[in-house]
């Protein structure tokens, strides 16, 4: 593949709710413009951008994935990205290197999906147009299609095209600015006039486009009020213009699947879609936006050229990690397949295995014009489940793995929890969690499950006891003895607090430290159900001691044994972490939140408007939270999102922790 001058590319991202045909869509670009000889299906698996074997057994985009399409002597990158919501990462990424998008919407309408990402595109400030696809399913409206767009996003999205029949009977469209039909007919598309049924939808429609392309210009709204005509050359060149500034986002129409209005999209992506910014007289710079593990090649990373141009075989320099690097052998990916290139000119976008420190949000460039652009920044991961291998000993191959495979997927976390002593995974959701596991697996051979995290509960008294500890142990030699009275009470803000409050000698003082530290001791494993002890005051009162046998360790145990005792005596309790949670909802999904948390045993602390949402605060028991994620998008349909943290510990319903209790001493009995 030849070298692009900036001009000549086009950096495009295809987004939309999972299943709308994004890939559908790169197939019958690739097969357009001769890239394939046929087009795969992504229901046989064997498309060009779904190559991961994941996303062949799910049907479903999980990676993003750049395909190069030559067209009218203009190189277009289409950035496939994933629609299904647990791979958000995999869309926010490629939106850091394109300079537009290409909204892919069923013919119902726009989808929670489709919301989702005009909303990523609205922060990135994109350029966007829609493509209707599926006009030939059952029920297909375009009109309905185009009503819920405006309705959701504005005003300013406006037809460029209107389809030629639907359903069965799709057959093509009509180009609103060309006043011109283009029929397929066995495969072949025909400009043709326009169908006299549709003559009045024809006009009004063009009428309405050409004044809301009137409005971007001045003189063109001049002509426009002054019925001039205006010439196919200034519409389009205004057009693109209120496309590059946001003001208009034209839709056409089409259905992908049988390769039908893919290339008026094509056309349209080269001559409205902005090129990306010429900087090709600088030193050379890069920003690495994706990488990819495999097994086999090693670490690839990705990148887009921000500046100069990239040159295989050359030395560059990582400005993010202050280090240098080696570029070896340069290629384009089509999907999985790599071609070896040259150079790449500024704005191009490609790849380069092996290097030894780049990490996906990094910075290459010139070593004597260093630069440094911003990291990529993602949603908060807060859905957790341990993973815990299937043979024992492979937790250093989990870490191993889970290194590796984070590279690819910076979205997902690994904490260990030193508590429970569980490594606790954090994703965006099931699928995102169970793919994780399965790349484990087929990528590196390391077998592992998920299981739902240990809640790190702890333990606590309510009452007063004042109780005494007595070791005595003789053996023929020194024996030990050690002896204390020692009051255990409630504290407030405070895990443990110390006081001895001895008259006359009745411990020693060379012992009272190892009275303290033998309760400090005993305090990591509480007398319910083994979980550390909190908020607990201990005041040595009184105690004896023998002038041979006593020993530090004596006092130790005599401390540990009033412990004990104490904490039977002044009305034990387990206590369990509460969380403050905060959920932001549409306002419709009030109802079903607030009694979802209510169920969870959450208590609602109050209610705020944040723009077009309800922000609904409350504190919710943790044990009640591990799967809040997936619950919570069924509730609202995707629509809801939610931050939560720590807030402290809370004693727990009787009834629940004598469950903990019970099932704690069934797994030590096990």
């Amino acid at each position: 593949m030849k070298a692009y001058q900036c001009s000549a590319i086009r950096n495009v991202a295809l987004v939309a709710h999972s299943g709308a045909g994004k890939t559908t869509l790169v197939e019958a670009a690739l097969y357009s413009s001769k890239a394939i000889d046929r087009m795969g299906n992504v229901e046989d698996g064997n498309t060009v951008s779904d190559w991961d074997p994941e996303e062949i057994v799910r049907g479903i985009s999980i990676s993003a994935s750049i395909v190069p399409v030559e067209w009218n002597s203009t190189k277009i990158n289409l950035v496939d990205t994933p629609g299904y919501f647990d791979f958000v990462g995999e869309m926010l990424a490629p939106l850091r290197v394109v300079e537009g998008a290409v909204v892919v919407v069923s013919p119902s309408g726009p989808e929670v999906g489709t919301e989702i990402a005009w909303k990523h595109l609205n922060d990135a400030g994109l350029p966007a147009m829609f493509f209707v696809n599926k006009m030939d399913k059952e029920n297909a409206s375009f009109f309905k299609a185009v009503e819920g767009l405006r309705e959701v996003f504005g005003k300013k999205v406006v037809p460029v095209q209107l389809p030629v029949g639907q359903e069965d009977d799709f057959r093509g469209y009509v180009d609103l600015l060309e006043g011109a039909a283009y029929i397929y007919d066995k495969g072949q598309i025909k400009r043709s006039n326009i169908p006299e049924p549709m003559a009045g939808d024809v006009a009004r429609f063009r009428e309405e486009l050409i004044e809301d392309i009137a409005e971007l210009d001045e003189n063109l709204l001049e002509k426009f009020f002054n019925n001039e005509e205006l010439s196919l050359g200034e519409l389009k060149k205004t057009l693109k213009k209120g496309m590059a500034s946001r003001d208009i986002f034209p839709v056409f129409c089409g259905c992908a699947l049988k390769n039908m209005g893919v290339c008026a999209v094509m056309d349209a992506i080269v001559e409205y879609m902005p090129a990306p910014v010429d900087n090709s007289d600088g030193a050379f710079s890069a920003f690495v936006f994706k990488t990819i593990a495999d097994p086999y090649v090693g670490k690839m990373s990705l990148f887009k050229v921000m500046s100069g141009f990239a040159a295989s075989d050359s030395g560059v320099f990582n400005s993010t990690k202050e280090s240098g690097e080696k570029l070896g052998q340069i290629f384009v990916l089509r999907g999985k397949k790599q071609i070896p290139v040259d150079k790449l000119c500024c704005g191009d976008i490609g790849g380069v295995a092996k290097l030894a420190v780049t990490s996906t949000g990094d910075t290459l460039c010139d070593e004597k014009k260093v630069v440094v652009y911003d990291r990529l920044q993602y949603p908060e991961p807060n859905m957790a489940m341990a993973i815990e291998p299937q043979s024992e000993g492979d937790e250093e191959k989990i870490s191993n793995g889970l290194l590796k495979l984070n590279e690819e997927d910076p979205t997902f976390k690994v904490i260990k929890n030193n508590e429970t002593g569980q490594f606790l995974l954090y994703g965006y959701g099931d699928v995102h969690l169970e793919v994780i596991v399965k790349r484990l697996l087929s990528k590196f051979g390391i077998g592992c499950q998920l299981t739902v995290p240990k809640v790190a509960y702890r333990e606590t008294i309510k009452g007063k006891a004042k109780v005494e500890g007595k070791y005595k142990k003789q053996t023929g030699g020194h024996g030990q003895y050690g002896h204390v009275w020692i009051e255990f009470e409630p504290l407030r803000d405070k895990e443990f607090e110390f006081q001895e409050k001895i008259f006359g000698g009745a411990v020693p003082r060379q012992y009272i430290p190892a009275v303290e530290k033998g309760l400090r001791e005993c305090m990591k494993e509480g007398i319910l159900a083994g979980y550390p002890v909190v908020n607990i005051k201990a005041t040595l009162l009184d105690g004896s001691y023998h002038p041979v046998d006593s020993s530090e360790m004596a006092f130790k145990v005599a401390a540990s044994l009033a412990f004990k005792k104490g904490m039977q005596q002044a009305s034990p309790v387990l206590l369990e972490p509460i969380l403050h949670v905060e959920i932001s909802v549409p306002e419709e999904y009030m109802g079903e939140v607030i009694g979802d948390l209510n169920k969870r045993r959450g208590r609602i602390l109050g209610m705020q408007p944040d723009g077009h949402l309800q922000v609904v605060m409350a504190e919710v028991p943790e044990a009640e939270m591990f799967r809040y994620a997936t619950d919570l998008r069924s509730l609202t349909h995707a629509r809801g999102s939610f931050t939560m943290r720590f807030e402290r510990y809370e004693e727990m319903p009787p009834q629940l922790a004598q469950k903990i209790i019970e099932q704690t001493k069934l797994a030590k009995e096990a």
